[in-house]
């Protein structure tokens, strides 16, 4: 079976975007340190999964070829099949690009089942706390950046989801990012 992973940058207190969708706070430019742990992070991925959000404008940049990013970064976000999960979208608007629907955890289990290497999940917030709240997610690759901000948009869902967690590694890069790899704890 295939396995979700979810790869985010978050500030170090879990936020993966300010109130209004801010991401100012994000560390750029990365070092080839930290560069090289997400290429390996994704060679064994072949879907990318995104919330209808997150897909409205991560699709449309990477498709423009967005300036600092290597033709291969670009060839490979755009090259990879996507999944967007929508419960208001009824076909997708985006080349390389499908829309499903419906209970999270049936369309999640659905593609895991499906032949193919690994599946990676980048957001939104909703998608990504409601992933783990349905444990549906096989490994966490948090990117902590090196910034607190006090409120805004949570990688982690509200209130009575209580999640353990075993740490598999961590990896300081050279920028000040701290990658922190965790799979969940399951009985």
């Amino acid at each position: 079976m295939r396995k979700l992973k979810l790869q985010v940058q978050t500030t170090v207190d879990g936020y993966m975007a300010g109130p209004n969708s801010e991401m100012d706070w994000m560390k750029f430019p990365w070092t080839p340190d930290l560069e090289t742990y997400i290429d390996a992070l994704s060679k064994s991925v072949d879907c990318i999964v995104l919330g209808r959000k997150l897909a409205e404008g991560f699709i449309p940049t990477w498709a423009s070829g967005p300036e600092g990013e290597s033709q291969e970064s670009i060839d490979w976000m755009n090259n990879t099949p996507k999944v967007v999960i929508s419960n208001s979208l009824t076909e997708s608007p985006w080349e390389n690009a499908t829309v499903a629907g419906g209970d999270l955890t049936e369309v999640v289990n659905r593609l895991k089942a499906q032949p193919g290497g690994d599946i990676i999940v980048y957001g939104g917030s909703t998608l990504v706390s409601s992933l783990i709240a349905a444990d549906l997610i096989d490994e966490l690759h948090l990117f902590v950046n090196p910034t607190a901000i006090g409120t805004g948009l949570p990688v982690f869902p509200g209130a009575g989801a209580y999640k353990r967690f075993r740490l598999v590694g961590t990896h300081p890069f050279e920028c000040g990012i701290t990658g922190m790899h965790y799979e969940p704890e399951r009985s």
